[in-house]
């Protein structure tokens, strides 16, 4: 792998030695393009963009992602942000008196918690770092019991970068009933991750950060044979089975991970996050997390 060529790819590299990826990516030349493609084709076409082009946009993202993830396209749900994200999943699910325990840990991003802790009908728990650093395996296992309907946590902890075992939790939440949710967005990008190998049965992530694609958009994985069970009352008619129909009268979900999304994507995040995208997919997670590896360890 030639890093110095793909140093070359952001131009912000040219002066700067750029340390802050888990915050936000650094934008590169490829997004640019697709970001000056945009508005070409919007100057061009004008609204009709949406049915040349931008529609394929959308499920080329889907895809992607999916990909990456190792998901089908018909599991990724776009979304404004995690937190809208976390709302949509978070109205799909039941929380019945004697299972509605959602178990975070005290080393998540606040918008883990913060969407349970505002609902009346749920119990928060939150699970203790014995080191500052790190959530043992077995303080999951004790902290989540048959009043557990969720499983809620971070893939990389934003706080120390710590990476937790997920296949295992997911173990833990689905031999006590209840379900997994991972937030991958410090993961993805810079650690690998395969959705369906961990066996979890939502992931968030996005563009933002170690994605390139910069702000004002999420990705939501859905277990495929999950959706059907599961009919937000949180929804916007991007997740209408009809969207093009206008109906006011009658609402039928999407009949995949789609039904999780809300109103109109913003576009030129699409096209930023593609261009991300596409360098991630050609240089590929695992070789990025080995490069990481061994500045950390240099540093």
């Amino acid at each position: 792998m030639n890093w110095t060529e793909w140093r070359d790819e952001f131009p912000i590299l040219a002066d700067t030695t750029y340390l802050n990826s888990c915050s936000l990516g650094a934008l590169s030349r490829r997004a640019e393009q697709r970001l000056r493609d945009f508005r070409n084709e919007w100057h061009t076409y004008g609204a009709s963009g949406w049915y040349e082009t931008w529609m394929g946009r959308l499920a080329e993202l889907r895809g992607r992602v999916g990909a990456m993830l190792g998901a089908e396209e018909g599991e990724i749900a776009l979304s404004p942000s995690v937190s809208s994200a976390l709302s949509v999943v978070a109205s799909a699910l039941d929380y019945p008196p004697e299972r509605n325990r959602v178990v975070v840990s005290e080393l998540d991003f606040p918008t883990q918690a913060y969407q349970w802790m505002n609902r009346p009908d749920v119990e928060v728990a939150r699970v203790p770092s014995d080191d500052g650093a790190t959530i043992a395996l077995d303080r999951w296992a004790d902290a989540v019991d048959g009043r557990t309907a969720l499983v809620a946590t971070s893939h990389v902890f934003f706080t120390t970068g710590a990476v937790q075992d997920i296949r295992a939790l997911a173990g833990i939440a689905h031999d006590n009933g209840a379900l997994c949710l991972i937030d991958g967005y410090h993961a993805s990008g810079q650690v690998p991750s395969d959705v369906k190998d961990a066996d979890v049965d939502f992931y968030t992530t996005g563009p933002l950060k170690w994605l390139l694609g910069g702000p004002g958009l999420a990705y939501t994985y859905v277990r495929g044979d999950l959706v059907p069970e599961l009919e937000p009352t949180i929804t916007g008619w991007f997740g209408a089975a009809d969207q093009f129909d206008f109906d006011i009268t009658r609402y039928e979900p999407k009949a995949d991970a789609r039904r999780f999304e809300l109103g109109t994507p913003a576009l030129h995040t699409v096209h930023t996050a593609l261009g991300g995208q596409e360098i991630i997919d050609e240089i590929g997670v695992a070789a990025i997390r080995e490069r990481n590896r061994s500045l950390t360890e240099r540093l």
